[in-house]
């Protein structure tokens, strides 16, 4: 009898710790004010969309805004508030399809223009989610510095 509690207890530790693992969790209002902090410490303004992206152009650009299916050339680093950098294009730019990229960058890239400088405030939802995901701990407030270099 002692052995079946204790296999059941251990079945049962499992169980919770197997669904711990795939649980996802919801860090939205926990990144609005992580964003919100970021923005009043640094002394920026920034505009947020309806699905709580930040977003701050700094030089307007010519020419025509890409929309979500366009091909764009952009200039990036991306950074967490805490100022660590996690990736940076090459100075020449990248290349892709916006359909290609985290909901963030869709939504956001839209709001330049070719030439065009300012910063992309993304939480989890629309970045990379509650998951770890290579260099990127699962819930993080994604920071870039942007320039559309072009719409191809």
């Amino acid at each position: 009898m002692k052995h079946l509690l204790s296999a059941l207890l251990a079945v049962t530790l499992f169980i919770s710790c197997s669904k711990d693992k795939d649980e996802v969790k919801d860090y939205t209002a926990q990144n609005e004010q992580e964003i919100k902090e970021y923005l009043a410490k640094n002394n920026l303004t920034a505009q947020r969309t309806d699905s709580g992206l930040y977003y701050s152009i700094e030089e307007e650009g010519e020419g025509n805004n890409p929309n979500s299916n366009s091909n764009v050339t952009v200039i990036y680093t991306g950074y967490f508030t805490s100022g660590t950098i996690f990736d940076k294009s090459e100075p020449e730019g990248i290349s892709f399809g916006l359909n290609q990229v985290i909901q963030g960058w869709k939504e956001g890239i839209p709001f330049f223009k070719p030439g065009g400088k300012g910063k992309l405030f993304v939480p989890a939802h629309l970045g990379y989610g509650s998951k770890d995901y290579h260099n990127i701990p699962g819930g993080s407030v994604l920071i870039f510095d942007i320039t559309l270099k072009s719409v191809n």
